[in-house]
């Protein structure tokens, strides 16, 4: 059933591409035999995450960045990850709004996907999303996180780059100083550079950065302005110079070995997760729990006994 779709997706057509993402996105043992054809297609796309405050203007800023890569005749895609409606269990904002402009490009793909509730700040199929648009020959993919917090670093697990976007006047002195943050970005962006406060936003990040502990990759720091269309030619560079710290570097080369341990995590957590509520259901039954209510047995026990049979 997925044959004809996953040869269209592969061909670059955007329909089937979206088509390809939702079907892995729905379809678990159908889709491990999908990502396991196109997985030798991957790795060359270059993947930048961007996270920061609801309002810090990320959407917009993406936006501007695209017009960067298709000067370049680059293919873009960008995945948006919007908060999970409690009622439909979709996507809440549909960044897709803000890229308006964008969305009938041939060379530009843009989706939204839902947090599903997940507390990593993305959505646990992110990961498939990425490596499908990879291999369907998207050189930058651009992944939008919901926002930033202290359980929203999962990014890093994903990204090859990681921007911490912020914006003056919006108390991102103190969020910028949760732990985790600080150190899961390569590039600090201050955007919206023509408001007041934006020097003193950069002032505040170099001085925390000169108080951190020294990395390989320095950090770096930079203003822009998505209204005026500023900055991001100096934005565009650093992703370059990143991407090449990632390929050329024994530090790069660690970061790609720790990405690459915890996509297989991911990989085994899942399978083990459905193996174990499969499993769950067949051998758990009401029998088992009035037993349990009535105190005949205990439900360490039980779940002892169903791990030792499952690993037998």
């Amino acid at each position: 059933m997925h044959e004809p779709i996953l040869d269209l997706a592969l061909n670059g057509e955007q329909r089937a591409i979206g088509r390809l993402i939702s079907y892995v996105e729905n379809n678990g043992k159908e889709a491990t035999e999908i990502m396991k054809k196109i997985y030798r297609r991957t790795g060359k796309a270059h993947v930048i995450g961007l996270t920061g405050s609801p309002g810090a203007g990320k959407s917009t800023m993406i936006a501007c960045l695209i017009n960067l890569f298709k000067a370049e005749n680059k293919k873009v895609a960008v995945i948006a990850i919007d908060p999970t409606s409690p009622f439909t269990g979709g996507s809440i904002l549909g960044d897709r709004v803000r890229m308006q402009e964008h969305v009938l490009n041939p060379n530009v793909f843009i989706r939204s996907m839902a947090t599903r509730s997940y507390l990593g700040g993305i959505s646990k199929e992110t990961k498939n999303a990425v490596l499908i648009l990879d291999a369907c020959g998207y050189d930058v993919v651009i992944i939008e996180t919901v926002g930033v917090g202290q359980t929203e670093i999962d990014i890093v697990k994903i990204a090859d780059t990681v921007c911490l976007v912020l914006a003056p006047n919006m108390g991102d002195d103190v969020q910028i100083m949760k732990a985790g943050v600080m150190e899961i970005a390569d590039v600090f962006i201050v955007n919206k550079s023509d408001l007041d406060g934006s020097t003193k936003m950069a002032s505040i990040l170099h001085g925390m950065l000169n108080i951190l502990e020294k990395r390989t990759w320095n950090p770096k720091v930079s203003l822009v302005s998505s209204l005026n269309n500023t900055g991001f030619e100096e934005v565009k560079k650093i992703f370059l110079e990143h991407q090449k710290f990632i390929k050329t570097t024994k530090s790069g080369k660690e970061k790609r070995y720790i990405r690459q341990k915890e996509e297989i995590k991911l990989i085994f957590n899942e399978m083990l997760k459905t193996l174990i509520e499969s499993n769950f259901k067949e051998r758990i039954n009401n029998e088992i729990i009035e037993d349990i209510i009535n105190r005949k047995i205990d439900p360490y026990s039980v779940a002892e006994t169903l791990i030792n049979e499952i690993i037998k």
